[in-house]
């Protein structure tokens, strides 16, 4: 089973390329940090394009997305989940998002379990501080 894993959270972002047996033993395949802090938006997609192109896969050939919901960053989650939101969609395949310390290992444990998310939202953390409308 191929996963991609995506965590937006941090100015630091993060993906990777996973298969998991039965067992939900996790095998890295690839993995990428970079700093993304203000061009995440640019960034993401074509990271994720060239991780899939250097493994020799196709998009179509991943079987689940897993993501870290949050807390975080505002933006950084929005932009994080709705791609992973996004590509579980449009590739008919399971997304699970988790949050905490052990994250990857809980939302591939879900994964192998047959679990589905369908649609991933941000935890913040905290409210979100919006500034008022100006009159």
């Amino acid at each position: 089973m191929k996963i991609l894993s995506i965590r937006t959270d941090n100015p630091q972002a993060e993906i990777g390329l996973f298969e998991a047996n039965n067992s939900s033993v996790l095998e890295a395949k690839d993995y990428l940090k970079w700093e993304a802090h203000r061009i995440l938006a640019e960034t993401l997609l074509p990271n994720i394009t060239d991780m899939i192109k250097k493994n020799n896969i196709e998009i179509e050939d991943l079987d689940a997305i897993v993501c870290f919901k949050g807390p975080g960053s505002f933006t950084g989650l929005r932009i994080g989940l709705s791609v992973a939101n996004t590509l579980a969609y449009s590739l008919s395949v399971p997304i699970i998002g988790q949050d905490g310390d052990d994250w990857l290992k809980v939302a591939t444990e879900k994964i192998v379990n047959h679990d589905n998310d369908h649609i991933v939202l941000p935890f913040y953390g905290a409210p979100v501080h919006i500034t008022q409308p100006k009159k």
